[in-house]
């Protein structure tokens, strides 16, 4: 008897829909074709105990398994409910009706239980574009497909009760989610607060300008400044999330089973933190079968690269592509797939190996010239990307040891929100550009008008400050957003004065 069940794979962060043809004729042996890995192969054992556990067994007949399309190579171990649920109903040790209108995945355990599986919610979603009527899968799963309307979704915790399902016993019932009240439920739920940091306020006010126009930081300083503290309270004053963009970063977080098992919904914006010993296929993305990097995992939220020059210089540069056009794409011989890369860098490091040139009470021990070696193994395209540089010096102990509380988060965020629905408005016709920070050269002609007397302040700026050419469009979107915390129309010299600041590291004289 033949039978068909359906299951998915993933290709990105996107799944595709696989049928799993089964029949069971008159013979012996057991095939399984179309492509499937190792993991796929070793079903064949663990669908064997799981059924007998639970009574029941595979026909001692021939059993011949296809998984179509055949020319997508199939991992993992998700398919062996998919099979199983064929082999029973192929050898009618369980009813088919209305087997071909679900999708159903699941790893089974060898006493018949099912561990869960990654990417459910792009399953989910493409099951219900195909017009399938319901997901089953374990259900540890269960919240996070049940996200998707218009889809009946079934979590059941073992073979038996989906076998029941079948059957037409009352075994599992469908999963309800609120998608909306799950959403909002966690929206602000952060760690790290803004009031939790002592002094510190020009940083303060840098990071508020960085998330009001989407820029990416540098912070350079001592060690024990508050550069990782400082980093850390990021997510807290951007945006919160809309649900198109919790969505989007949830399957992400799901595919590469990143996703808490108690979370149906990415709810707050992701903060990643890679270590510098990781690889470029780590950080972007990659691997023989691709898998999404730290850069997407930082989708819609802050990627923080500590102790920047001591990554290798490869995976930094290999970064260069995915910050300008906010995408990652990796090509393999047969197949090529894209990851979003849509995230805000903050990176810090110290300004010499020793850590102390500039310190104001430490001695920087570092030889001549060691500094600017130390700084020249970031390149001048990757600093070029980074619009906001930034100074760190310790906190005086007059500071460290007030009572007095800072500024909260929320109202910092409060402000950041005021200023991006302006950025919003400006940009309404330009689906790729949300803030200031992915301005174009044509847009910051039309937005960025300076005046006469800005005009010679920049020059003064660009020629004394011996600032690179570079610097020249950064300052311009970096006053831009000044301007649009204060609710100006027009970028007024002492917004510009302000974004100059900010360029430190385009002097030519630094660290020399």
């Amino acid at each position: 008897m033949l039978i068909k069940t359906f299951g998915s794979t993933l290709i990105g962060v996107n799944a595709i829909t696989i049928t799993v043809e089964v029949n069971v004729d008159q013979g012996v042996n057991f095939y399984l074709v179309g492509l499937p890995d190792s993991a796929v192969k070793e079903s064949h054992q663990r669908i064997e105990s799981a059924l007998k556990h639970i009574g029941y067994r595979l026909p001692g007949k021939k059993i011949v398994i296809n998984m179509a399309p055949a020319d997508i190579r199939k991992e993992g171990s998700a398919y062996d409910l998919t099979i199983a649920a064929g082999i029973l109903a192929a050898s009618e040790q369980m009813q088919s009706k209305d087997i071909d209108k679900f999708i159903i995945m699941g790893e089974l355990s060898l006493d018949g239980s099912l561990q869960p599986i990654k990417g459910a919610l792009s399953i989910a979603i493409q099951a219900r574009e195909e017009g399938f009527k319901g997901f089953i899968l374990p259900k540890q799963n269960a919240k996070e497909a049940a996200i998707v309307n218009n889809i009946d979704v079934y979590g059941a915790e073992n073979i038996k009760e989906v076998i029941d399902f079948f059957d037409g016993k009352p075994s599992i019932e469908k999963e309800i989610l609120d998608t909306r009240k799950e959403f909002y439920a966690s929206l602000n739920d952060y760690e790290f607060d803004f009031e939790d940091v002592k002094g510190q306020v020009n940083i303060k006010r840098a990071l508020e300008i960085a998330a009001a126009g989407g820029h990416n930081v540098i912070f350079i300083g001592p060690p024990g400044a508050g550069k990782t503290m400082l980093a850390k309270r990021m997510p807290s004053i951007l945006p919160p999330l809309s649900l198109h963009e919790a969505l989007e970063t949830t399957k992400i977080h799901s595919v590469t089973g990143k996703l808490r098992r108690t979370d149906a919904l990415v709810s707050i914006r992701p903060f990643r933190a890679p270590h510098h010993t990781i690889s470029d296929a780590g950080l972007v993305g990659g691997g023989t079968y691709p898998q999404p990097g730290e850069i997407s995992l930082a989708q819609n939220g802050v990627l923080f690269l500590d102790e920047l020059p001591e990554f290798k210089r490869t995976v930094l540069e290999v970064m260069r592509q995915p910050m300008e056009d906010r995408v990652v794409t990796i090509s393999r011989a047969k197949i090529s797939v894209e990851y979003p890369a849509n995230f805000m860098l903050i990176a810090a490091m110290n300004p010499c190996p020793c850590g102390f040139y500039n310190h104001p009470d430490k001695d920087c021990v570092c030889a001549p010239g060691i500094v600017q070696k130390y700084l020249n193994k970031i390149s001048g395209p990757l600093l070029d990307r980074i619009d906001i540089h930034v100074e760190v010096v310790p906190v005086p102990f007059r500071e460290m040891n007030s009572v007095e509380q800072g500024e909260k988060s929320h109202l910092v965020r409060e402000r950041v929100i005021k200023a991006r629905e302006v950025q919003q408005v400006r940009f309404n016709e330009d689906a790729k550009v949300h803030a200031n920070a992915q301005m174009s050269s044509k847009q910051l002609q039309v937005y960025c008008k300076l005046d006469e007397g800005g005009r010679d302040l920049l020059k003064n700026a660009m020629e004394r400050l011996s600032l690179s050419a570079r610097a020249y469009d950064r300052i311009l979107k970096v006053a831009r957003t000044i301007a649009d915390l204060e609710s100006s129309e027009i970028i007024q010299n002492d917004h510009l004065a302000e974004a100059i600041n900010y360029r430190s590291l385009d002097r030519d004289n630094w660290g020399s």
